[in-house]
């Protein structure tokens, strides 16, 4: 993915909705007053919820984005929020400078971070479920939020109601553990490769415990969205599916309301396995970017802190299950690069 082709082919692949362009450099040119001008700042989604969902809940932060960056001495003509065609869509936007900022998981920034930058990594809050047990989730009751804040998370392999799900569920909730037999009998929705709760860890997971991964599965569909993932769950397309520990939460109303389950999501799906914790998604910049400098990259570091500092922001960013943000280093994601390294010596053996 980081080879020149396919940077040359981001602009045409699946980015249609990533194609704003930055300004010039961003010290070049100052107004009356003496800001900066950017003419051009575009922020760049991964599809981990709904594209119109997302679109629709971050349309304040043009707004915020423009009057936090005023204070830091930038004039911002317009923010351009886009939601990619899938994960690696940003990172290619990142990388070719067609998107300025990306808000993109762990996994996805490194697999581009010859030409993405990390500047910040978000916090979330805490959950009351965090056991390695996969049992011990499921009382039948939600799993709730915490005034803990946490720079980390975990991936979740869940059943659903279908027959095949249940089966499973019931073997793990009377204390026995699945074989390999049991989970590749199933039908799977996964995500895209640079997932990290969506593909890399569970691919970890099952590393571990039985000497396979995502793509030893006889069955496997990958899904466009957490969001379409549920939906299949719920429609009993598909047995098990691999999230973010908080995706229940996201989808709990979802679940009755608009995918017409007789019983709360909680009752119909159980947690069958339990990933190692996964450091939180990133705040990335282009280092292509024609309008990144290390004076707007501070800029904007400030800019995301305040906003998620504030009620209105926390409301905008809690699209992501962010609640704010702390100032990142590239070497806080060497857990991931190692885990990437050993998702790409696995695909090469095969």
């Amino acid at each position: 993915m980081k080879k020149i082709f396919s940077m040359l082919m981001a602009a045409t692949i699946g980015l249609t909705a990533l194609t704003g362009c930055g300004s010039s450099d961003a010290s070049a040119t100052t107004d009356e007053n003496g800001a900066k001008v950017i003419d051009t700042l575009t922020v760049a989604f991964v599809p981990s919820r709904d594209p119109d969902e997302i679109v629709t809940a971050t349309e304040p932060l043009k707004g915020m984005l423009k009057e936090e960056l005023a204070k830091e001495g930038y004039n911002v003509g317009e923010v351009e929020i886009t939601v990619g065609t899938s994960y690696e869509a940003v990172g290619e936007a990142l990388s070719a400078g067609t998107a300025d900022v990306g808000l993109i998981p762990g996994g996805t920034y490194v697999l581009y971070d010859d030409s993405a930058e990390v500047i910040l990594t978000a916090t979330r809050d805490g959950l009351n479920k965090d056991s390695e047990n996969a049992k011990d989730w499921n009382d039948g009751l939600p799993t709730e939020t915490t005034a803990d804040q946490a720079v980390s998370y975990r991936s979740l392999i869940i059943a659903g109601p279908s027959e095949k799900g249940q089966e499973l569920a019931d073997k793990v909730n009377a204390g026995e553990e699945l074989t390999w037999d049991d989970l590749n009998s199933a039908n799977w929705s996964i995500m895209s490769t640079t997932s990290p709760a969506g593909y890399i860890y569970p691919s970890l997971w099952l590393q571990e415990r039985y000497g396979k991964g995502l793509t030893d599965l006889a069955n496997a569909v990958q899904s466009d969205s957490y969001g379409s993932a549920m939906a299949r769950l719920a429609s009993e397309q598909v047995d098990v599916l691999v999230c973010f520990a908080d995706a229940r939460v996201d989808n709990a109303s979802k679940w009755t309301e608009e995918f017409s389950r007789p019983a709360s999501i909680w009752e119909e799906t159980d947690v069958i396995g339990v990933t190692a914790p996964i450091y939180n998604d990133t705040v990335s910049v282009s280092t292509t970017s024609d309008i990144m400098d290390e004076d707007f990259k501070k800029a904007l570091q400030n800019a995301f802190i305040n906003i998620g500092n504030t009620e209105e922001g926390q409301e905008v960013i809690s699209i992501y299950s962010h609640k704010g943000y702390k100032v990142a280093q590239s070497s806080d994601y060497d857990n991931e690069r190692e885990a990437q390294k050993l998702i790409q010596e696995l695909s090469a053996a095969k």
